[in-house]
């Protein structure tokens, strides 16, 4: 049999009618059994999306030497703006991918992942249209969160009211050029995220891939008005693998441009996450078959010190440049 992700309609979360505690029910069987699902219902406007891709192409598609007049290095430690294909890497590895890094404008200086967005000016919808999709990102990340809440068994509000009382929100344009196919040759190679969760929105092209529990690899379609959601380290790490950040990776072989659009929902900068009291035995830990080699259960700080540690490794030069 043909192994695929669940199909979720989310509406109820949102207020929008249906029964919240199926919807609950429906994530939380997904989160135990693959750690990715797709949602419908989540009442994102499509007309919203085209007009980001569209304005995201528009970028993209310019001279090298335009798009770095927004470099990354020009934002320094808050990892805003773009960076070139071969500027990410992924176990030490380029990626065969440029992007654009954004997140919720913040006056605070100093912070890591803090600060204000670098938008072109020369592309002048494209940073409005992106705030805009940014916070209904949120809103839809927020009201996952609560169906997570529930499915553990909690309070709907026990993010909001705890470790994500104030999310670090962090929003990504990728564009990876076609590739060839070959061993080794990754748009980005196999990972896990962050955070708690991650919504991604696609184009048609597709690419993605996600390891099953069994270990097979299985392709992700790319649907019209649906998006992808995955679980993210701090979620295995709450509660103590029962849900697991599953490996995902990407490869364009479609012979055209591929865009994606990751919205990263995390937890509170300073948060402390540890495992919750949940019922039955905790999963064995996972670390010798995880893609880095590291144990997500044995770390030990905050959030912050989490992601930091993290995106020093995605990006090493630019994070020795800052001292």
């Amino acid at each position: 049999m043909t192994q695929s992700l669940p199909l979720i309609d989310v509406s109820a979360l949102l207020g929008r009618g249906g029964d919240m505690t199926r919807c609950a029910n429906e994530i939380d069987r997904a989160c135990r059994e693959s750690g990715f699902f797709r949602v419908t219902g989540h009442g994102v406007s499509a007309e919203l999306f085209s007009r980001m891709d569209e304005l995201a192409r528009d970028f993209f598609f310019l001279p090298e030497g335009q798009k770095a007049l927004v470099g990354m290095p020009l934002a320094g430690s808050a990892w805003r703006g773009w960076f070139p294909v071969g500027g990410e890497l992924t176990s030490g590895v380029p990626d065969r991918k440029e992007g654009l890094y954004v997140g919720e404008e913040s006056r605070l200086s100093g912070v890591p992942l803090h600060g204000p967005n670098l938008f072109p000016d020369f592309v002048p919808d494209l940073g409005p249209t992106v705030l805009e999709w940014f916070a209904q990102m949120r809103e839809l990340g927020m009201a996952l969160m609560r169906g997570v809440a529930m499915g553990l068994g909690m309070d709907s509000l026990w993010f909001e009211n705890t470790i994500a009382k104030d999310p670090t929100c962090l929003f990504r344009i990728f564009h990876y050029p076609p590739t060839t196919g070959a061993a080794g040759e990754w748009g980005v190679a196999e990972h896990t995220d962050y955070g708690l969760l991650t919504i991604l929105a696609q184009d048609d092209c597709g690419g993605l891939q996600v390891r099953m529990p069994n270990g097979l690899w299985i392709d992700v379609p790319a649907e019209p008005n649906v998006f992808v959601v995955n679980l993210g380290d701090m979620l295995d790490r709450l509660t103590e693998g029962r849900y697991r950040s599953t490996p995902h990776r990407v490869r364009n072989v479609s012979g055209r441009e591929r865009l994606s659009f990751p919205f990263f929902m995390d937890p509170s900068w300073d948060a402390q996450v540890t495992a919750l009291p949940l019922a039955g035995s905790p999963v064995a830990d996972d670390a010798a078959r995880r893609w880095d080699g590291t144990s997500v259960q044995a770390w030990t700080g905050n959030y912050g010190e989490y992601l930091t540690a993290k995106v020093s490794r995605v990006f090493p030069d630019l994070f020795s440049s800052l001292g």
